[in-house]
């Protein structure tokens, strides 16, 4: 059974950084690209950023390029997203998926997602 375990949301002040966790576990970790999400009260989900497996290519939402940063461990089963210059807008709940079809693509499919983890950026 795959298992995606968020952590590092929180409550910030506008221009706060923030670093999110997600830990895969129950198949290869390596063997799947990653990607974060995020969903704020009565929003569309929207894509925020993608890994390919071995970390050496990343997508960004135009939303957060520059500010944002996703990046990966395989000896750790993990993802992370550093979130520098946080915004009000960037308030939601982000969530991690795993992708083990697609690699070095920007529009994955993804199999697994976790619960999430909340972000609230305070002006």
């Amino acid at each position: 059974q795959v298992q995606l375990v968020e952590s590092g949301g929180g409550l910030v002040q506008a221009g706060a950084s923030l670093r999110l966790s997600c830990e895969v576990s129950g198949r290869t970790f390596s063997s799947a690209a990653m990607g974060w999400f995020r969903q704020a009260p009565g929003k569309e989900r929207e894509f925020v950023a993608r890994i390919s497996r071995s970390g050496a290519t990343t997508y960004y939402a135009d939303s957060v390029k520059g500010r944002f940063t996703i990046s990966r461990d395989n000896a750790k089963n993990t993802v992370y997203l550093q979130m520098n210059s946080l915004k009000p807008e960037d308030t939601a709940n982000y969530y991690c998926a795993a992708d083990f079809t697609k690699n070095r693509v920007r529009d994955g499919n993804y199999e697994y997602r976790g619960q999430g983890t909340q972000v609230t950026v305070s002006s």
